[in-house]
């Protein structure tokens, strides 16, 4: 499946979908250059499942753990992992085989870790389109 947005609201409207429909266990992958929107995306993906407080990507700690909304929400930035091995000191394990929703971001990096079933999101920017354009490509991997 693929989204085109054209701007950071839609792109958030999005994400809010997403929230909307996840499910408890799923695990949602994101991937995408600096500043395509994967915070964007993830802030309303968040804000589907409920949960108002801030969400800001977790790039120091790896991992930021939401339970005010309908499940559980675990946001993972693994942009800073040197090696997939580490994701093992924050319980990576536990969290993406719980009962909560997870998104990774830059999950390219972990790729040897990931769960097999999960839920692939890549978005793209194209400036011939427009500055605020952004195609988000879908694919459900089992």
């Amino acid at each position: 499946m693929v989204i085109e947005t054209r701007s950071p609201e839609e792109t958030f409207r999005a994400g809010v979908e997403f929230g909307k429909r996840a499910c408890p266990g799923q695990v949602f992958t994101l991937k995408g250059d600096l500043g395509v929107g994967k915070t964007v995306f993830t802030q309303g993906l968040a804000k589907g499942l409920g949960i108002e407080e801030p969400v800001n990507s977790p790039t120091f700690t790896i991992v930021q753990v939401y339970e005010g909304g309908r499940l559980p929400f675990y946001h993972f930035d693994v942009y800073r992992i040197g090696d997939p091995e580490e994701m093992d000191e924050v319980g990576f394990d536990d969290y993406v085989m719980g009962e909560g929703v997870s998104l990774i971001e830059w999950a390219d990096l972990i790729e040897e870790i990931l769960p097999a079933e999960r839920t692939e999101i890549r978005i793209e920017k194209d400036l011939e389109k427009g500055f605020d354009y952004r195609k988000i490509t879908i694919s459900e991997l089992k």
